[in-house]
């Protein structure tokens, strides 16, 4: 019973870390699992732990986050420019953190410098059974076009 609950947990861990790096990347954006665990005391969550690398210049593509994800970012390096929903545009600076709520529109998310690169960790608390953390709004557009 117990290594049934183990291989399940990891089979959950690898479908959505390998999701991840698949979720439609922007010009000088690489996105990298760093850590994925089930939250034992909350049933049918896991927390998932991603870094962003901008190179100087580079860009996420407008975005959707998961229905079920809350998702804590802080800079690691360098700066990054970020909006969420219809917020305002704000430079968050190495050592400053944000928030989206679950199911956020990310319209912007990008390295604020042209010229040095910048480095973010993103941590998603979100439903376990979650196949996309992220999806691009074209993307997202031209799937609800076809139904």
């Amino acid at each position: 019973m117990k290594m049934r609950f183990i291989f399940s947990a990891a089979y959950a861990a690898l479908a959505i870390v390998t999701t991840t790096p698949a979720a439609g990347h922007g010009v000088g954006e690489m996105v990298t699992p760093h850590f994925q665990q089930t939250i034992p005391n909350i049933p049918g969550k896991s927390l998932v732990v991603v870094i962003v690398d901008y190179t100087p210049g580079g860009a996420s593509p407008s975005h959707i986050h998961a229905k079920s994800a809350f998702i804590f970012g802080y800079v690691l390096t360098g700066k990054i420019e970020s909006q969420v929903i219809d917020g305002p545009r704000r430079v968050y600076r190495a050592g400053e953190s944000f928030y989206e709520t679950p199911g956020s529109r990310h319209p912007v998310s990008r390295n604020a410098s042209k010229t040095r690169p910048a480095k973010l960790l993103a941590v998603f608390v979100v439903d376990t059974d979650e196949k996309e953390l992220t999806t691009s709004i074209e993307q997202d557009s031209s799937s609800r076009s076809k139904k």
